[in-house]
């Protein structure tokens, strides 16, 4: 199955690393980069039960990705955000692309992928990315990385994003169904 392409999100959202999102309610403030790691394993294990509803792939309206969809997009976060984490403890002031999230969608036919092989693939991201937050060194939590369009991020300020990512999406699948 073929699903028709969203809208595209086109917002700059590295503003939630200085306020709250409005949205999910997500307060940047109040957790510390290091706390981050044991948010993502916790919400890994939430998208099992998220995937395994029979109403997993359908989509409450045609403009609104499924939680299938929105699983596959969450997997694919934690693998993007390990990818720069590893980089930017790799390699000093390293610059990443910009991430096309609704062409990565059509491309790998989100809407079409089986939702357990999805839920166990989301939890091994997951857990590799929280196990690359957990080794980061105290001393390397602000290495400096950029991103394509010449957003600054540090080792601390990508975990607070990456952890808003999927809380926003916690809230889309959750709150957004009406």
């Amino acid at each position: 199955m073929t699903a028709e392409p969203i809208p595209p999100d086109t917002k700059d959202w590295t503003w939630v690393l200085r306020r709250p999102c409005p949205e999910c309610g997500f307060e940047p403030t109040a957790v510390h980069h290091t706390d981050v790691a044991a948010h993502i394993r916790a919400d890994a294990e939430d998208w099992r039960r998220r995937l395994a509803g029979p109403e997993a792939g359908i989509r409450p309206r045609p403009t609104m990705w499924s939680p299938l969809e929105y699983g596959c997009h969450v997997r694919d976060v934690h693998r993007n955000f390990n990818h720069r984490a590893r980089l930017m403890l790799a390699e000093h002031e390293p610059s990443f692309d910009n991430w096309d999230q609704d062409a990565t969608a059509q491309t790998e036919g989100y809407a079409s992928q089986d939702p357990a092989v999805v839920a166990d693939e989301l939890f091994d991201a997951a857990s590799t990315v929280a196990q690359t937050y957990d080794s980061v060194p105290a001393d390397a939590w602000f290495r400096r990385g950029l991103r394509g369009n010449g957003s600054e991020f540090t080792i601390a300020t990508l975990a607070i994003y990456h952890l808003h990512e999927i809380v926003h999406h916690r809230w889309d699948v959750t709150r957004r169904r009406s």
